[in-house]
């Protein structure tokens, strides 16, 4: 039996001195798990607002084209009644609309937007011969009397017309040239004022255009050089090869062409199918009135997307097309006579 004065036991020392534990503490946790959840978060926030953002773009597009079918349906009723200059206005307010929708449409949307702008700029040309019919208009064949060794540029032959593809303008060409090799073919601006105007079937030559025309078809030209003036509504480009093409207008498409260059001023997004090796640079093409025929043109001078191109063969979002391509700035011309 112990005695009052005596010490515990040593197991109960040791108990009854032992200091109380510390409260458990959880280690943080490794920087390469923090990592890797800030990485989680942040794709979470960034599908939350590419969500959000595809949510308005859909309502933007489901308004942008109901808008578009309202304008052009009015377009249709004007054409109808005849009122041509109303249509006219109307018209060029529709192209306005599909060119500031680019963006939130998808492309085939726009290529079927682009398919009708053209499908009613036929019909009001064609509206325009049937109700208000232009002068007579005579093409002339110029006797050549310059010196010999130099020779007069040609001047405007009837083109032969072309069956309409879908979505084209289908109006008769009015001017144009057809058939001509190794040649200089021009027309003038009372030539060109608001016509139609078709190129077919040339080998290797030199085109110029000064003036305004209301359209534009270029059709199966083969190493030719084409300088344009501005065109009011859309140019047409079919079946060429080895060109050279200067020019500005409201859309631009292109078929079936390779090894060819652009030069363009284009307020809409151009549009290639069927292309391979095609380029792009802006226009840089000038001649005394053509401030004035821009004016006349309704073109806006300040938007150009020659750079923004859409090619119907190519559906790949996060790759470039490799069947355009932009001219380097040190290979493009800049000096045209």
């Amino acid at each position: 039996m112990e005695s009052a004065g005596e010490a515990p036991a040593s197991g109960e020392e040791e108990w009854g001195a032992a200091p109380f534990a510390s409260p458990l503490r959880l280690a943080a946790p490794p920087e390469r798990l923090q990592r890797r959840e800030a990485e989680r978060l942040r794709g979470v926030e960034q599908q939350r607002q590419k969500k959000e953002a595809q949510a308005v773009k859909e309502e933007q597009s489901e308004f942008l084209l109901s808008a578009f079918s309202r304008e052009r349906e009015a377009v249709e009723a004007l054409l109808a009644a005849g009122r041509l200059e109303e249509a006219s206005a109307r018209l060029q307010g529709l192209q306005k609309l599909l060119t500031e929708s680019v963006l939130f449409l998808a492309p085939y949307e726009v290529r079927k937007g682009q398919e009708e702008v053209a499908r009613l700029q036929g019909g009001l040309a064609a509206r325009r011969q049937e109700l208000q019919p232009k002068k007579k208009f005579a093409f002339r064949t110029l006797k050549k009397e310059a010196a010999v060794g130099k020779e007069e540029p040609r001047r405007a032959e009837p083109a032969r017309p072309a069956a309409a593809e879908e979505g084209e303008p289908c109006g008769t060409p009015q001017c144009g040239f057809s058939g001509a090799e190794a040649e200089e073919l021009e027309l003038g601006p009372s030539e060109l004022l608001q016509r139609d105007v078709e190129l077919s079937e040339l080998r290797g030559c030199r085109v110029r255009l000064r003036g305004n025309a209301n359209a534009l078809r270029v059709r199966g030209c083969h190493g030719c050089t084409l300088l344009c003036g501005p065109v009011s509504t859309s140019v047409l480009v079919d079946d060429c090869s080895d060109c050279l093409l200067v020019l500005a207008c409201q859309q631009l498409r292109t078929h079936r062409t390779r090894d060819t260059r652009f030069y363009v001023q284009v307020t809409s997004r151009a549009v290639i199918e069927g292309c391979t090796a095609v380029s792009f640079a802006p226009y840089c093409w000038s001649y005394p009135g053509i401030e004035r025929d821009f004016e006349a043109s309704g073109l806006d001078r300040g938007r150009n997307n020659w750079n923004l191109v859409d090619d119907f063969d190519w559906l790949a979002t996060d790759q470039p097309s490799p069947n355009w391509s932009v001219i380097p700035e040190q290979e493009r011309i800049s000096s045209w006579d």
